[in-house]
């Protein structure tokens, strides 16, 4: 079935402006082709649909596409719009509980399909230990500030064996021994992101140990981001040595590191290093990068998620009465109050 793009268009800007009589014409109306032939958009099939509905915000997917039909409704309960589940920004502000709600009933949707990941702030061990066992099929997993042990990462890096980009920035309570599961099960990651917070590391001597885990487990890496880490030239010489194939390396902040230009051009020509020097300081930065500070103009949301079950055509038909509460998923909003606390130190990226 031919779809009309600038019809879905129209129908993201009718979303966003808030028109919702016209949004309703938009999708409760057959929609008319040249010929005077006519169609009905909520006979697209799912996967077309969970394409289409990639394009929204998670807030719109989650609270007005289940509204429109019972077609759209059901690619929303399916796998079909959850292949990358990016719940970064969200999961910033959220209660842990929430957090742990949201992430089970997403991943459970996607039915093992999800290949990207982001999220901020793991609460705990069990919920990773939930990730790595509903989704196999993982490529790139994101998990900045998350609270989460060696010891777990040890028990499930080997059913996250798909992944090729990995972020675990501001995660305080892993170290070599997590980054050396991660590489000797995870042999197609090509990039990994392990940027730390100054503060979060003041209580260290030296970092080397998860260098020398990095340069002996992962020798395919490309992207190398290790900003802040308390690492020797020793340390990053040492992944040079054994990451051949590597093409970019951040060690901006890593004050005890000493690369001689004319050395790193003679011997790793195709290489790109970003610091130790930082020259793109820029103030206020903490609000950008922080996993636990809230914006006093950022409209959150949060949300009761009832059990994600199979979709039933006949015991769900007054689900659709806009006078009704979704029996799947209520969100409420409200206004952030709390005043941004402005901190001033240099940046990641």
């Amino acid at each position: 079935m031919e779809f009309s793009f600038l019809w879905f268009i129209s129908l993201l800007q009718t979303i966003n402006c808030g028109n919702w009589e016209h949004f309703k014409g938009l999708i409760g109306e057959e929609d008319q082709m040249e010929g005077g032939e006519f169609r009905c958009w909520d006979e697209l099939i799912p996967d077309a649909l969970g394409l289409i509905f990639s394009n929204l915000t998670l807030q719109e997917i989650l609270t007005v596409i289940p509204r429109v039909c019972k077609s759209w409704g059901k690619a929303v309960a399916g796998p079909y719009c959850w292949q990358e589940i990016d719940i970064e920004e969200w999961s910033r502000r959220c209660s842990p509980e929430n957090l742990d709600r949201m992430l089970q009933m997403l991943i459970t949707r996607s039915c093992g399909s999800v290949r990207k990941l982001c999220v901020s702030g793991l609460p705990n061990d069990p919920i990773l230990s939930f990730i790595a066992n509903h989704a196999g099929s993982l490529q790139t997993l994101r998990l900045p500030g998350s609270e989460i042990s060696d010891s777990i990462v040890e028990q499930v890096a080997g059913r996250l064996s798909s992944i090729t980009f990995l972020d675990l920035s501001y995660c305080r309570k892993i170290g070599a021994p997590a980054l050396e599961a991660i590489g000797k099960h995870c042999k197609l990651l090509v990039g990994l992101k392990r940027v730390m917070h100054p503060l979060e590391i003041a209580d260290k001597d030296c970092q080397d140990d998860e260098a020398h885990a990095i340069a002996t487990t992962m020798p395919k890496l490309k992207h190398l981001e290790m900003a802040y880490l308390l690492l020797t030239t020793g340390g990053v010489l040492e992944i040079l040595s054994n990451c051949k194939d590597l093409e970019f390396l951040d060690v901006r902040g890593c004050w005890d590191v000493k690369l001689d230009e004319k050395f790193l051009k003679e011997n790793f020509s195709g290489l790109k290093v970003l610091g130790p020097l930082v020259v793109d300081y820029e103030r206020n930065y903490w609000d950008d990068c922080s996993y636990y500070s809230d914006s006093s103009g950022y409209l959150a949301w949060d949300f009761v998620a009832g059990e994600v079950g199979d979709y039933d055509d006949e015991s769900s038909d007054e689900v659709w009465d806009d006078e009704q509460r979704l029996e799947e998923l209520e969100m409420r909003f409200y206004e952030g109050l709390t005043e941004a606390v402005e901190f001033e130190w240099p940046p990641f990226h």
